[in-house]
């Protein structure tokens, strides 16, 4: 018998005081896009495959 979850609860903690390297985000602003794009279309496809159930 399968296992249906029909919700799910993610708890995440981020530590904004980080030690690493800076990251330099607006030195890219293109590549800032083309993530943007790339997480909407894999949104869409995981909405997309809920539906289809």
């Amino acid at each position: 018998m399968p296992i249906t979850i029909k919700e799910l609860h993610i708890k995440i903690n981020v530590d904004e005081k980080s030690n690493d390297k800076p990251n330099n985000r607006g030195s890219k602003g293109g590549n800032q896009d083309e993530i943007i794009t790339a997480c909407v279309e894999e949104v869409m496809d995981i909405l997309k495959r809920q539906n289809d159930r």
